[in-house]
């Protein structure tokens, strides 16, 4: 008698898409990590330049953060509805229209047109986050933490040059006539809509749609069994419920600290005098620390688990936290350390508590949830952005420094909990 026994989805040879779709994704997350670390080198100090006030310097990052939480919406309903590639080239293409119209806010002096501007260029940031998911989409759950993590660590070059290039794209801006400051959104338009195109041409086949196709056929496959075993699956879902909980809690928390003490650093460091090559370098090694140890981290997740490393991370923002508040002003080694383990800890927060939401959500929902999942991480960065001026302001950097490094602890007895649940 003939075995017509199906291998299990996660078995079935399909690696020549994920391969495809993972060179895809690799080369949009290089374009647009130069674009999301442009705004983030400069932001603050626009804001700061043309409102003339320290405690306000931080609402960029809290505009931009806003504008990400709706693009994480606009982003995943789009993907659920469609796919992957229209929802990703969606929100890479309005942050290419948001840089333009920062660049046009600087020239002409308005406030609120740079905000609003900033509101749209957040959909960049939210979209860089998302494309995590579509490269786990079709990865086995034995890997899917290492497939997160290629796709993070492809935002390291152009993060890392994106910074750097702050005053060359500052002078020719000037030779322009455009404000120096707003150079690097002229890097940041350029390669969001680079993205863009890439992804609407060539993320084939649908990473998100294929992998609902395969999943289609795993249930109906463990349905026909079950049926002749006079059984019926059901699938766990207060296991999935609290899973999504603590994978949510584990990045909101995680960028909360990350996006409050980064923002206010360039402003401390222009405080003690120093320029904006200084700044563009200790950015570019937060963020060089933010995606190149994903490789690592994916494979500590994979082999130690998700809440052992989503603790790690929690103890990594820690110690960020002591040596920035502890860093003299004249010490950029210190703050570049400080912010090199702030990029580490949110890393391993973000790969961890991906690869836990996308555990936990099947195919037919992931993008919905997953973008709900991703407001939650903007809303958590967009407070850390606005409490990150107003504490500096009222109490100095390093209170803020030292106190997001304790509120990341709460990651600690949230996961010690989940593994007693389990």
């Amino acid at each position: 008698m003939t075995n017509t026994a199906r291998a299990p989805i996660e078995d079935r040879p399909h690696p020549q898409a994920q391969r495809r779709i993972l060179i895809v994704l690799v080369a949009a997350q290089v374009l647009s990590g130069a674009g999301l670390a442009a705004g983030v080198t400069v932001g603050a100090l626009l804001a700061q330049d043309m409102l003339g006030s320290t405690s306000l310097a931080g609402l960029p990052s809290a505009v931009g953060t806003a504008g990400s939480a709706l693009a994480a919406i606009a982003v995943g309903q789009i993907s659920q509805a469609r796919g992957r590639r229209p929802g990703l080239a969606a929100g890479y293409l309005a942050g290419a229209v948001g840089s333009a119209g920062v660049i046009a806010a600087a020239v002409a002096g308005d406030a609120v047109l740079l905000f609003l501007a900033l509101f749209v260029y957040g959909a960049g940031t939210a979209t860089n986050l998302q494309a995590r998911y579509a490269g786990a989409d079709l990865a086995a759950p034995a890997h899917r933490a290492r497939a997160v993590s290629t796709v993070l660590v492809a935002t390291t070059l152009g993060g890392v040059v994106g910074p750097n290039l702050a005053a060359p794209t500052g002078d020719l801006a000037h030779s322009l006539g455009i404000p120096h400051l707003a150079g690097p959104f002229l890097l940041a338009g350029a390669a969001y809509a680079i993205a863009a195109l890439i992804l609407a041409v060539w993320l084939r086949p649908d990473p998100l749609l294929l992998a609902r196709t395969l999943e289609a056929e795993r249930a109906a496959a463990a349905y026909a069994q079950a049926a002749y075993a006079g059984g019926r699956p059901y699938p766990a879902v207060e296991g999935r419920r609290s899973g999504v909980l603590v994978g949510t809690l584990v990045m909101a928390l995680t960028q909360l600290v990350m996006v409050a003490i980064m923002t206010m650093t360039p402003v401390h460091l222009h405080d003690h005098g120093h320029g904006t090559a200084v700044s563009g370098l200790v950015i570019a090694i937060h963020i060089g620390a933010m995606y190149l140890p994903s490789p690592l981290a994916g494979w500590l997740v994979d082999r130690y688990g998700r809440l052992t490393i989503a603790a790690a991370s929690a103890l990594a923002l820690l110690a960020a936290g002591i040596v920035a508040a502890n860093a003299p002003g004249h010490s950029v080694t210190l703050f570049a350390a400080a912010l090199a383990l702030l990029g580490l800890g949110w890393n391993l927060g973000l790969v961890t508590g991906t690869a836990i939401i996308t555990d936990a959500v099947p195919p037919a929902t992931r993008a919905r949830t997953q973008g709900l999942v991703d407001v939650s991480i903007a809303i958590a960065g967009a407070a850390g952005g606005v409490a990150s001026g107003l504490v500096v302001a009222a109490a100095g950097y390093p209170l803020l420094a030292i106190g997001g490094g304790v509120l990341a602890l709460a990651i600690v007895p949230a996961v010690v909990a989940a593994a007693r649940g389990r």
